[in-house]
């Protein structure tokens, strides 16, 4: 007798962003019962969780332990059992050991089993990705048959570039593409992936659906943003951006396939809110998920500490983050009033720190070696470090981790000093260009971003953000004694960084160019200094660090 299939006109699917810790196997395993238990609730027949979820993505070298490949396994296999209750189905990425090496998989599980496994073909190994060091390519996949629905579930990068896997997936009777993410976050980043959705939709001729994972993960924030886009290139549902959510979306068949029904349209922030919120995320779980219970960092007035503690405490709440002001002889009165009316209005604790003794100190331990020397750099970075070593003494005594304050202008020119203001565990505002700084700054002066535990109103007093920047180690001393102005640098900065772009290209901007070519000199030469500095949240398309990796020793220069 001939089995007849049941063609179901409906299907709900569940889209589920969460926030994955990497290695947690337990308690991504837990993440995952719950969104079934959420869905199930809500009347899905399939939940749909994002790339290697498991494991947490990215789980970089985590996959080279057999032991660790095996949890993630046990974990899937246990979650495939349980549906055998008849509630939803779960579509779940996690890493697989396969006889030809280790894979990039996702299980289609239901019915108390796993259907089918699909495995990874496209291997990103660009910027911040890395899989082809650790995973081998799958086979070109076909549709799976899930409740009398032929689902088509490509794989993250599988949509992102032309080898045709949605189109060959169309071609085998696939009905709907189901697409597992981890895509990390970028400013800009969600109309790039409507862009390469929609580049799919179009050639395939079928309806798309898109979850991303939530969350932070080293230098790494992933936004969420999880969204559909029907067949007719409407967008079928938009979820929130840096947030966990599940959305049930319901899709009907008709004539001329599926077509959603019903599904959420979130607002999706743009330009500074973005950015902040980003930080803001890739703060508190970098803080959270390493399990660091404060923060503490020094408060100097200056504009990056402030802008600091406003994401710390938005991040963590008042009651976890330690703010101190360490003055030397050059340290303004004008400094004193705004660190103090800042860690006011943010409510968080402050405490001064005089570091003129312990200076003092060190120069007449070193007053011999010295003699017959002129005082200078040298000097001034002893209040660098000295500073450095009373936080990160702090540190050490109460638990707290230190959060360091440079941004990406200083640490492209290396305006910053090794085992001084470069100490610290995580830097919030590491991928923020100096004027950026003054526009988050700004913008949080005005708004509460969503999940935020800190107050309402002016949190970094205006004479932060209007008065001349100045590292403050000798009197009268601002920053642009020694740089161009942040305008003009950060733009030249970008070029060299983000656009690699020649000296000619720049001076043909409008840029001086001998300020150019001595500014690309000091990015290389402050190779060395970002190589040690703490890791930070990726906001712009190349960071320091993951997407970036200059020699150290190197005489390139573009002549």
């Amino acid at each position: 007798m001939t089995e007849i299939l049941t063609r179901p006109d409906t299907l709900r699917i569940a889209v589920a962003q969460f926030n994955p810790t990497v290695g947690d196997v337990a308690g991504n395993l837990a993440k995952a019962r719950s969104a079934r238990a959420q869905a199930a609730a809500e009347g899905a027949d399939l939940l749909l969780l994002s790339e290697l979820f498991i494991s947490g993505y990215p789980p970089e070298d985590l996959v080279l332990k057999p032991a660790f490949l095996q949890a993630c396994k046990k974990a899937v296999d246990e979650l495939a059992s349980e549906t055998a209750d008849g509630g939803p189905g779960i579509i779940i990425g996690f890493p697989r050991q396969g006889e030809k090496g280790r894979h990039n998989s996702v299980a289609i599980i239901d019915g108390g089993k796993i259907l089918a496994l699909r495995d990874k073909i496209d291997l990103p190994n660009y910027g911040e990705f890395d899989e082809k060091r650790v995973f081998v390519e799958g086979e070109m996949p076909g549709p799976v048959n899930f409740r009398g629905v032929r689902l088509g579930v490509p794989i993250c990068e599988e949509i992102w570039n032309d080898l045709g896997v949605c189109e060959t997936l169309a071609e085998s009777g696939a009905e709907i593409l189901l697409v597992p993410n981890g895509s990390p976050y970028y400013r800009g980043k969600v109309d790039v992936r409507y862009q390469v959705a929609l580049r799919q939709v179009i050639e395939s001729g079928l309806p798309l659906i898109f979850c991303n994972q939530v969350g932070g993960q080293d230098e790494l924030v992933f936004d969420g943003a999880s969204f559909g886009f029907n067949a007719d290139k409407s967008l079928a549902f938009q979820m929130s951006q840096f947030e966990e959510a599940l959305s049930v979306v319901t899709w009907k068949r008709g004539e001329d396939g599926w077509r959603a029904t019903s599904g959420v349209m979130s607002h999706i922030p743009e330009g500074e809110e973005a950015d902040y919120r980003a930080c803001m995320l890739g703060f508190r779980d970098y803080v959270n998920k390493n399990g660091f219970k404060s923060v503490v960092l020094g408060l100097s007035g200056g504009i990056d500490s402030a802008l600091c503690a406003a994401l710390a405490v938005d991040a963590l709440g008042e009651e976890r983050v330690r703010t101190i002001m360490l003055p030397y002889h050059y340290t303004s009165e004008e400094s004193f009033a705004d660190a103090a009316a800042c860690a006011k209005a943010l409510g968080c604790p402050y405490d001064i720190i005089p570091i003129a003794e312990p200076v003092e100190g060190f120069l007449s331990s070193l007053s011999e070696l010295f003699e017959g020397t002129e005082s200078g750099i040298t000097e001034e970075n002893l209040q660098s470090r000295t500073r450095g070593t009373i936080l990160m003494a702090v540190s050490n005594k109460f638990g707290s981790m230190v959060v360091t304050t440079g941004n990406k202008s200083e640490m492209s020119v290396g305006y910053a000093t090794l085992y001084g203001d470069m100490n610290g565990g995580f830097n919030p505002i590491k991928d923020l260009y100096k004027m950026q700084v003054y526009a988050l700054s700004a913008w949080r002066n005005a708004h509460v971003p969503p999940g935020a535990l800190g107050p309402s109103g002016e949190v970094i007093p205006t004479n932060i953000i209007t008065k001349a920047p100045s590292a403050e180690l000798r009197p009268n001393q601002t920053d642009q004694d020694s740089l161009p102005p942040y305008p003009v640098l950060d733009d030249i900065l970008e070029c060299l960084v983000e656009k690699e772009m020649s000296v000619e290209e720049i001076v043909a901007r409008g840029h001086d160019v001998a300020t150019v070519h001595r500014v690309e000199h000091l990015l290389y030469l402050a190779e060395y200094k970002r190589r040690q500095s703490a890791p930070g949240v990726k906001i712009t398309k190349k960071n320091f660090g993951r997407d970036r990796r200059y020699p150290i020793t190197n005489r390139f220069r573009d002549r």
